[in-house]
């Protein structure tokens, strides 16, 4: 290139005419390149909410004319050791209709869980395995009581002290 008077190169506002360009054409780039990166990502975090709430929906167990009654709280003592008393709250599933007084039969199957859990010791409700055993032993009772017209009873609470 030619030199001027000074001994500086021509074309420098050129260059950096160029570079200014170059950079704004990248900036320009990368903020369109940003948003619908953004607004993909969106909409696929939308669709799999979507598919989760899909799948969330239809696992449910209980459709259609099905009710839902307390039983209430049974409040009594343990086998060993006789000092322990057992608390348990429990509701329970059956079709709407199925059982001819339901009030009645709630009394009934508190009286059952009553009679049933001062049979029991500490020893046998203890972990997660005697939870387990527990309800599945108190929906069997409950379902030969009701013959098979209630669903399930679900323990809300269990308190041991």
């Amino acid at each position: 290139m030619a030199e001027n008077k000074d001994g500086a190169k021509k074309g420098g506002k050129g260059w950096i005419a160029a570079l200014a360009l170059v950079t704004l054409i990248a900036v320009g780039t990368g903020g369109g390149l940003g948003v619908y990166l953004l607004g993909s990502v969106e909409k696929s975090v939308d669709l799999k909410k979507r598919e989760e709430a899909d799948k969330a929906v239809k696992v449910l167990n209980y459709t259609g004319d099905l009710s839902l009654r307390s039983v209430g709280s049974v409040v009594t003592n343990l086998t060993e050791p006789a000092d322990t008393w057992v608390r348990i709250e429990s509701s329970v599933v059956f079709k709407t209709g199925s059982l001819p007084h339901p009030d009645v039969t709630l009394a009934e199957i508190r009286a059952d869980a009553l009679a049933y859990l001062r049979t029991l010791s500490l020893a046998q409700i203890e972990g997660a395995s005697g939870l387990q055993h527990l309800r599945e032993d108190l929906n069997e009772r409950v379902a030969l009581r009701t013959k098979g017209a209630v669903r399930e009873l679900i323990v809300e609470t269990l308190v041991v002290q």
